[in-house]
């Protein structure tokens, strides 16, 4: 095939919506929103993985239709993009990796305590793009 998938890491608050939001030529999804209850964001714990499940499920129904994808989830580790990483190769579809390393603020109310347990854990992606401030001019 030659569709795209893109996947956007970073920490809350890192600009991962916003960036995936920007192109139009992808499908985006992300974890959260299948924590959005009529446009309104109503995260709830038990369904973490509910949500992950529907992101991946997601991903490989559009990538198989032939679409281009950019998934926007935190993915602090190797393991939690395992999924999309096989599915790009299995798939034979162009993987990018993206990380943001910008702070506008989570709108989610992370707590600081726990922001910097997800970036201790943190773990690089051989070939990833690493998205700083000066890549647009801030």
């Amino acid at each position: 095939m030659n569709n795209t998938l893109t996947l956007v890491r970073g920490l809350p608050g890192s600009g991962k919506s916003t960036y995936a939001k920007g192109l139009p030529s992808h499908i985006h999804l992300e974890a959260d929103m299948f924590h959005m209850e009529k446009g309104v964001y109503k995260f709830n714990g038990t369904f973490v993985k509910a949500a992950h499940h529907w992101c991946q499920t997601s991903t490989e129904i559009f990538l198989n239709a032939g679409y281009n994808v950019i998934v926007s989830n935190t993915f602090t580790t190797l393991k939690e993009m395992e999924f999309y990483i096989d599915k790009a190769a299995f798939i034979d579809c162009q993987l990018n990796v993206i990380r943001m390393n910008k702070n506008y603020g989570n709108i989610h109310s992370v707590p600081e305590d726990v922001l910097k347990k997800m970036a201790a854990r943190f773990e690089d992606y051989p070939g990833e793009y690493i998205m700083n401030y000066d890549d647009e001019g801030k």
